[in-house]
């Protein structure tokens, strides 16, 4: 992509009223826009980083037998009024509207009620089980308090994977297989080493359930956590009761306190959803059985959020490589016609390429590449071509390396 085509532009202050870090850096380096509180435009930059967020989970879950699908925003509150969610009282972060005939509908926040019902034409018999099923989907929640930049928006996008199992040792199964799967899924991402599997209240479906907490500033939560073990609590849910039930002796444990970012969370329904519903199966006697429910969710644009309150300096964000929106920023210095040739060469190799291009001084280049946070920048100059090479530089190092051009392209494809 040739930036002087990029019709985003960088920014050197943003409005005082936008605290949050993550928010501040995006919007300045032309990533989001921002509509109203809690509510942001992902621009092409932006988008780029959340479609390789989505690619690293899409492969993960597809690796364990999940199927992707879609479903619709609107919703139709007589499924919700058979599971009780419809009163306000219980759920007061509802988004909702009416046709024009009067017929009330909800702008969808979560979507166990919907995908149940869907699944009553295709669940029929034991052998149609187990079910996995996720999508990436818009969710809308009323936010009293919208706040955190794109980690706690009005507007956002999920991904919820919902299971139906045959049972409750069906499901136990899976549920322990995402635990796994979820630490891969934030390794990949580059926040692996922060990250703690998070034992916490589980609410009406089960004692506790956990949640995935990453240490930072930027968080909501607390938690207690045991670095060399990887075990942590939350800090609202602890009691003698996490140590007991969970077989751990406290004396063993060296918890630290930090605040923490929930990046994820994975929960057992149980029959609640299927019973009110009415999704059932008949086993391998002909008897009706209840089908047995979990799901797990993943804000994309908190786990985007929570990577750039982590890697960042003064001089704005460093984007992991696995999540960058290119692996490269190449920049011309007055030497557009040997950049241009570079470029072409970069991309036919497969090099994802971000190309300099613009009539702007070095120091405005150098200032922008590293407030957008591309993981390499490349110089091409009248100095360099001396030796026919290029300046390569790492986004999180100060160590400048002098690259012959022939080699430049497979040195790329080999760092990490």
């Amino acid at each position: 992509m040739k930036q002087s085509k990029l019709f985003t532009k960088t920014r050197k202050s943003i409005s005082a009223d936008e605290t949050s870090k993550n928010a501040q850096l995006l919007i300045r380096a032309g990533f989001v826009h921002k509509e109203m509180a809690g509510v942001y435009t992902f621009l092409p930059l932006g988008l780029r980083v959340i479609e390789k967020i989505k690619d690293i989970i899409r492969e993960e879950l597809n690796n364990i037998g999940a199927f992707e699908l879609k479903m619709t925003t609107l919703q139709q509150k007589d499924i919700w009024e058979k599971t009780d969610r419809w009163d306000e009282k219980k759920v007061d972060d509802w988004f909702r509207t009416n046709l024009k005939n009067g017929a009330e509908l909800g702008l969808a926040f979560t979507h166990e009620e919907p995908l149940t019902n869907i699944m009553k034409n295709y669940i029929l018999s034991y052998k149609d089980l187990p079910v996995y099923a996720y999508q990436f989907q818009t969710k809308f929640r009323n936010e009293l308090r919208a706040k955190s930049g794109i980690m706690r928006g009005r507007e956002f996008i999920m991904k919820d994977l919902y299971d139906f199992s045959l049972n409750k040792e069906e499901h136990d199964k899976f549920y322990e297989k995402m635990k796994s799967v979820y630490m891969k899924i934030f390794n990949r991402v580059g926040i692996g080493d922060k990250t703690y599997l998070t034992m916490s209240s589980g609410g009406s479906f089960s004692k506790y359930s956990f949640e995935f907490q990453t240490i930072s500033n930027a968080g909501e939560d607390v938690i207690l956590y045991d670095k060399d073990k990887k075990i942590a609590i939350n800090k609202d849910d602890y009691s003698e009761e996490i140590f007991i039930d969970f077989n751990l002796k406290k004396e063993e444990l060296k918890f630290r306190e930090a605040k923490s970012i929930e990046v994820g969370d994975i929960y057992t329904l149980g029959e609640k959803y299927s019973k009110a519903l009415g999704l059932t199966y008949k086993d391998k006697k002909g008897r009706e059985r209840v089908v047995y429910m979990g799901s797990y969710g993943i804000g994309i644009p908190r786990l985007m959020g929570t990577v750039v309150e982590i890697f960042n300096d003064e001089k704005g964000i460093i984007w992991p490589e696995s999540v960058a929106p290119f692996k490269a920023h190449l920049l011309s210095l007055n030497q557009n016609e040997k950049a241009e040739e570079l470029y072409k060469k970069l991309e036919q190799a497969g090099i994802e390429v971000l190309y300099d291009d613009r009539d702007a001084r070095p120091g405005e280049k150098f200032a922008d590449a590293d407030l957008i946070g591309i993981p390499y920048r490349i110089i091409i100059s009248a100095k360099t071509l001396k030796e026919n090479s290029v300046e390569l530089k790492k986004r999180d190092s100060d160590e400048v390396e002098m690259v012959k051009i022939d080699e430049l392209i497979n040195k790329l494809k080999v760092k990490k």
